[in-house]
């Protein structure tokens, strides 16, 4: 097994992003991976401010792997602090060699970066006060928040709007100030990824004034985003992932992070039809 040394790397020298991103990690020894500090339990920063979640855990398995692939002696995989509104510029800048977080896939992201096979699927999803209802006709006049520069954000604009419900939208820098405002009693709702609504809602104990909907309003395929135009090291990424799905390691990550937790369909139908390892 080859040693893989995890590092946190704080801050990075920006640059261009290089086509053959498998021939700097080579000459390097190094992989930068970005990952999200507030999308737990998907990826956050612990209270040490080091990565944790389901996310990163993955992808120190993948860094691991990809140095046993590439018969690297050592690779140093540096965790790199992202936010949602900077992560695929970080990527597409060369700051990072892969976003490693709550990333959906989309069609205008792909203007900008490529994705690897789904390693997981959520969807957005909404808390409300206890009371409120149980639909999203229900919050019509209400003041909802959001977390700004997310797929949550288009997909509550777009939902009310075709809906035809009108409502005050408040949209926050991050899930902290967010939730906040929503216990402070400035919301009547919050929508993010139920992943991150689940987490939250149990971890702070929100049951006896706060109620998680089981309606969602969208199914979004996450992915690692990767540089865009590196078809090489996509396919190795994509390859590795692959032998990591059959092997079963992706389910352990999974139970590991998220204890109790028992996949959806949805999730189970994306272990099984990950591409065939030949």
């Amino acid at each position: 097994m080859r040693l893989l040394a995890l590092t946190l790397a704080l801050a990075l020298t920006t640059g261009a992003v290089a086509a053959q991103t498998i021939e700097r990690i080579r000459d390097t020894g190094q992989i930068n991976i970005g990952f999200r500090v507030d999308a737990a339990p998907l990826s956050f920063a612990d209270a040490e401010g080091r990565p944790a979640g389901y996310t990163p855990q993955l992808c120190g398995r993948l860094a691991q792997a990809m140095a046993n692939r590439l018969d690297l002696g050592e690779l140093k995989a540096g965790f790199v602090p992202v936010s949602a509104s900077d992560r695929f510029e970080r990527l597409a800048k060369g700051d990072i060699d892969m976003l490693c977080g709550a990333a959906t896939v989309t069609l205008e992201r792909q203007k900008t970066v490529d994705f690897s096979i789904p390693i997981y699927v959520d969807g957005t999803s909404v808390i409300t006060r206890r009371g409120e209802g149980a639909h999203l006709s229900d919050l019509a006049g209400k003041t909802i928040g959001f977390r700004a520069d997310t797929t949550t954000e288009q997909a509550v604009l777009n939902s009310f709007e075709a809906a035809g419900l009108e409502a005050r939208f408040e949209r926050f820098a991050d899930h902290n100030a967010g939730f906040k405002a929503l216990n402070d009693g400035a919301l009547d709702a919050y929508f993010a990824d139920q992943s991150i609504l689940i987490y939250n809602y149990v971890s702070g104990n929100m049951g006896e004034k706060f109620q998680l909907l089981d309606e969602i309003l969208t199914i979004e395929k996450q992915a690692l985003a990767l540089p865009r135009g590196d078809s090489d090291f996509r396919l190795l990424i994509d390859t590795l992932l692959s032998e990591m799905y059959a092997d079963g390691t992706i389910d352990r990550v999974f139970r590991e992070t998220l204890p109790g937790v028992e996949p959806g369909a949805a999730l189970k139908a994306m272990f099984l039809l990950a591409p065939t390892v030949p």
